[in-house]
């Protein structure tokens, strides 16, 4: 019997005036996996993520999620079918607590007269936002402290945390380990695994092939807006698997 598809993305095109970036892109994405998306600058890697969160729509192609068909017209709509993206900035409030941030735009607003004034309930967040903190492998000092103060690492796990409160099914990271040493980049590793234990799907893009081998079970090869090639990985001394992805990206 033949795996079912989470989310299935078939001839997708998208054009930018007279650049077509992507040529009729055909992706899957199965539950409880971590699928890597890789490709050089220009690739179209990106663009397809975008186009699968709703920030862009597709010229052509049809996108379906758990077997139904959707389409996106701005990211809310893929937040509501639970589709929660991650970007390299990871769009957090540095003026901002954690409980802040896990909540931004969905606050817990109190109950009686509280909630007929529109009083956040704090507290209530900030327990919630500290449990779901408490499942990352990474130390936070406190969660009443602003994200500002936070190493590259500890703002990464700040974003998961909220991730796994509200992505449903499906977590995209877009350069997860971008710009991070090697003992956060290590940390943040374990925090995509975190992900896959919270029965979560997850879409990696990322340029470190190491890295992609250590932590996704398949590698999508994407090159001039067209999908290269599928990988199976077997873990990081899969070398065969290591030199596969190399020749697709040449």
């Amino acid at each position: 019997m033949s795996r079912q598809a989470l989310v299935e993305m078939t001839g997708i095109e998208k054009r930018f005036g007279p650049v077509e970036v992507l040529k009729g892109v055909d992706f899957e994405l199965y539950e409880n996996e971590v699928l890597a998306l890789l490709g050089d600058n220009g690739a179209g890697k990106s663009t397809l993520i975008k186009v699968l969160s709703g920030y862009y729509q597709p010229d052509a192609g049809e996108i379906s999620v758990g077997g139904e068909d959707r389409k996106f017209g701005t990211p809310q709509d893929a937040r509501e079918a639970g589709i929660e993206t991650i970007y390299q900035d990871l769009a957090l409030f540095d003026n901002l607590d954690v409980a802040a941030n896990v909540y931004a735009g969905k606050e817990i607003v109190g109950g009686g007269w509280r909630k007929l004034l529109g009083f956040v309930d704090h507290k209530t967040m900030r327990e919630t936002a500290a449990d779901a903190v408490s499942k990352m492998a990474i130390n936070i000092p406190r969660i009443d402290v602003e994200v500002s103060a936070f190493s590259g690492g500890q703002r990464q796990c700040v974003a998961l945390a909220k991730s796994i409160m509200w992505g449903r099914k499906v977590v995209i990271m877009d350069e997860p380990t971008a710009a991070l040493g090697v003992r956060e980049t290590g940390k943040v590793l374990d925090l995509i695994r975190t992900l896959k234990s919270h029965n979560l799907s997850v879409i990696v893009i990322m340029h470190n092939i190491e890295h992609v081998m250590e932590v996704a079970e398949r590698a999508i090869v994407m090159r001039s807006g067209t999908r290269r090639g599928t990988v199976d990985l077997k873990g990081p001394d899969d070398r065969e698997s290591h030199d596969k992805i190399v020749q697709m990206l040449m």
